[in-house]
């Protein structure tokens, strides 16, 4: 722990006598004083590590992802079944995934679902008769906060 130091000006009078003793500026003075700088130079390098590290760790990570369909199905038409890997090793399996439709076509869309959650992949079928839909998807979380 830094000791702050109260440091004090060395005052001679006209005659030059001694009015007040200042602060030695010697290595037991100076010392502490580069500790504590260098402990504090330290300490925000790994606050800003620690940060970039959080930050990388939140990242949402974006995929564009087609389905297709088996098309030999009556409603609800598909069951093929996309496996989406993740780029990044997740440490739960609570991440959202925000799905957004790019484009389809030969059909409806339905619904699109999420199936099969894992550390590191999901699955993802729709339910229409489109016979192709394009996605773009979103995934956030599943790191410890």
């Amino acid at each position: 722990m830094y000791d702050r130091n109260y440091w004090v000006d060395h005052v001679k009078d006209e005659s030059g006598e001694v009015i007040q003793q200042g602060t030695l500026l010697d290595q037991a003075h100076f010392n502490p004083m580069e500790e504590g700088i260098s402990d504090a130079y330290l300490a925000e390098a790994i606050s800003v590590f620690g940060q970039v590290q959080k930050d990388f760790e939140y990242q949402p990570e974006v995929k564009t992802v087609s389905l297709s369909m088996n098309s030999s199905y009556p409603w609800p038409f598909n069951n093929k079944e996309t496996t989406v890997a993740l780029s990044q090793l997740r440490e739960n399996t609570s991440y959202h995934v925000a799905i957004n439709v790019d484009d389809y076509s030969g059909g409806q869309i339905g619904n699109i679902h999420v199936l099969d959650r894992a550390l590191n992949g999901f699955k993802l079928k729709h339910d229409g008769s489109a016979t192709s839909v394009t996605v773009t998807l979103r995934i956030e979380g599943g790191m410890t906060a």
